[in-house]
């Protein structure tokens, strides 16, 4: 048991120009070296390109594509006598969105394109519309996750 006192709950602070915790989630993840200005510079890039394409709020577009990509369920590793099982766990709201920001920058980096802002906003475009490299991530790992739970209720239950 810790001697220390219970951690504090941290609450994500809000982006300058949209005045939204999302963004600035978003913001922090795409961060390299400590350039936070370049990452803000990218991020409001790829909303003003969001607007561009779709002439609808941008904010509105990114939390369509969130929304998709957010998992509800993950598996985790549980010792269970002698031996780990893969456990399937339901995910809060904040955790899964850190983990869809992940994949949506992620499947961004991966993506043809001139630059980032680019990249993000046409990945953002497509995880609304239900299509892109985040969207079949997701489902390959959900299918790959229901693949180890039966796995595991064959060796649990013979």
């Amino acid at each position: 048991m810790s001697r220390r006192g219970t951690a504090e709950e941290k609450t994500a602070k809000s982006d300058p120009i949209y005045r939204n915790r999302l963004v600035n989630m978003l913001v922090n993840r795409i961060l390299k070296h400590g350039k936070k200005s370049l990452a803000y510079q990218i991020i409001y890039r790829a909303m003003k390109k969001i607007q561009q394409k779709t002439e609808t709020n941008p904010l509105s577009v990114l939390r369509q594509a969130i929304r998709g990509v957010t998992p509800d369920i993950a598996v985790k590793a549980r010792r269970v006598g002698g031996s780990t099982h893969q456990v399937p766990i339901e995910i809060g709201s904040t955790q899964g969105k850190a983990l869809a920001i992940r994949w949506l920058l992620a499947a961004s980096r991966k993506r043809p394109g001139r630059n980032m802002a680019f990249k993000l906003s046409s990945e953002l475009v497509d995880a609304a519309k239900g299509s892109g490299d985040a969207i079949y991530a997701k489902r390959k790992r959900l299918i790959k996750w229901q693949r180890q739970i039966e796995l595991l209720h064959i060796f649990v239950n013979p």
